[in-house]
């Protein structure tokens, strides 16, 4: 089990060797945009677990969506000083 900063910290590193077969770089690659299509994906996706798929389903969804906004975290050069800033 990933906590949030470990996560962080490993998709940072994915970022900066840049290997080609990792789903985070081809992300970074696809920019800003796809990033944050897919955000208000995941986002829907939560909204409907939460009414309709309960807790697990829901719990999965929540992890998907931390991952893409990490990502988009990479992708606008912040780190999570950034983000806790404002917690």
């Amino acid at each position: 089990m990933k906590r949030f900063e470990e996560l962080f910290a490993q998709l940072q590193h994915r970022a900066a060797t840049r290997d080609p077969g990792s789903g985070t770089v081809k992300e970074l690659e696809q920019g800003k945009h796809f990033i944050g299509k897919k955000i208000i994906e995941e986002a829907g996706e939560v909204w409907m677990a939460a009414e309709y798929e309960g807790r697990e389903r829901t719990a999965e969804e929540i992890s998907q969506l931390l991952y893409h906004v990490q990502v988009m975290m990479l992708a606008c050069d912040l780190n999570l000083e950034d983000i806790y800033k404002y917690l």
